[in-house]
C-alpha cells in the first residue's frame, strides 16, 4: 500500500512562519524533498527524515521537474509520509499541479497544506496593505518569466489593469519589464516597490517608479525579490534610500 504525500508551503523564508499543520507532518515524515528557497533553520523540524534537495536554482544544475514527479512517486511507494516542501505557497508558482498529476496517474493520496506567499510577507514587512480603502480593491499575482518551451502569455495588460500588482520573478527582467509595461499604457510615475528576502530578518525594499525600474537589473540582490506596483506604494517614494525591514530576530 503506497504512502501519502504532503505538499506543505513552507512560507517566504523565517521558520517560523511556517503553519503550525505544515510543522507538525515535517516533524513526522519519512522523507522530505525540499526547494532550494527553504531555510536550513526549517530543515531542523524534520531531523527524523531523510531530506532530499530538489530546488531548481536560476542559471545553475537545478533538478528537472519530471525527476522530481518521478521522486515523489517512488517515495511514496516506500515510505508511508512524504512531504514535498516548497518555498511560499505550494499553489503560486510553484509547480504543484505537475507534480499533483504524477501523483493522481499513480494512484498515490495527497494532501496540500497552504503556506505564506512572499507578497504578504512582503506587505507585512513593509506596512502596506495590498488593498486600501479607495484606492486599490483589487490584487494581481502575476510572473512574465516564461519557461524554456513555453508559450508567452499577456501578463501586460492584467498587471496595467490591476489596482495593486505583484510580479514574481521579475526584478532579473527589470529593464523588459518596464518596457513592457509603459508600452502598455502604464504611467511612468507609477509608484512600485522591490522587496529582498521578504519574510527574513535581512529583508530589504527599494521604492522606486516604473521610469526608474531598468536600473534594478544591474543590482546584485543576494536573496529573491518581488516587484510590487501601484498608488498603496506612492508614500514610499519619499524615502531616498533601502530600508531594512523584518521582524527582530
Amino acid at each position: 500500500m503506497a504512502g501519502k504525500v504532503y505538499l506543505i508551503g513552507a512560507g517566504p523564508g523565517a521558520a517560523d512562519l511556517i503553519t503550525v499543520r505544515g510543522m507538525r507532518l515535517l516533524q513526522q515524515a519519512d522523507v522530505v524533498l525540499f526547494d532550494a528557497l527553504v531555510q536550513p533553520e526549517m530543515l531542523g523540524y524534520c531531523t527524523q527524515a531523510e531530506r532530499v534537495d530538489v530546488g531548481k536554482r536560476c542559471n545553475l544544475a537545478s533538478t528537472q521537474q519530471r525527476f522530481i514527479n518521478k521522486m515523489l512517486v517512488d517515495a511514496a511507494n516506500k515510505h508511508a509520509l512524504v512531504v514535498r516542501l516548497k518555498g511560499g505557497d505550494p499553489m503560486l508558482f510553484g509547480r504543484a499541479q505537475e507534480e499533483l498529476n504524477a501523483l493522481d496517474e499513480a494512484g498515490i493520496e495527497y494532501e496540500i497544506v497552504p503556506g505564506v506567499t512572499a507578497a504578504l510577507a512582503a506587505s507585512a514587512g513593509a506596512g502596506v496593505s495590498l488593498t486600501s480603502r479607495g484606492v486599490a480593491r483589487n490584487v494581481l499575482f502575476a510572473t512574465a518569466r516564461v519557461g524554456q518551451g513555453e508559450d508567452p502569455t499577456d501578463w501586460v495588460r492584467p498587471v496595467v489593469a490591476a489596482d495593486t500588482a505583484v510580479l514574481y520573478m521579475g526584478v532579473k527582467q527589470a529593464a523588459e519589464v518596464a518596457a513592457a509595461l509603459l508600452a502598455g499604457g502604464m504611467p511612468a510615475s507609477t509608484p512600485l516597490l522591490i522587496v529582498e528576502n521578504a519574510g527574513l530578518p535581512n529583508a530589504r525594499e527599494w521604492p522606486l517608479t516604473l521610469a526608474d525600474l531598468p536600473v534594478a537589473a544591474n543590482w546584485q540582490l543576494a536573496g529573491p525579490a518581488i516587484l510590487m506596483i501601484g498608488e498603496v506604494y506612492r508614500a514610499k517614494l519619499a524615502l531616498d534610500k533601502p530600508i531594512a525591514m523584518g521582524r527582530q530576530a
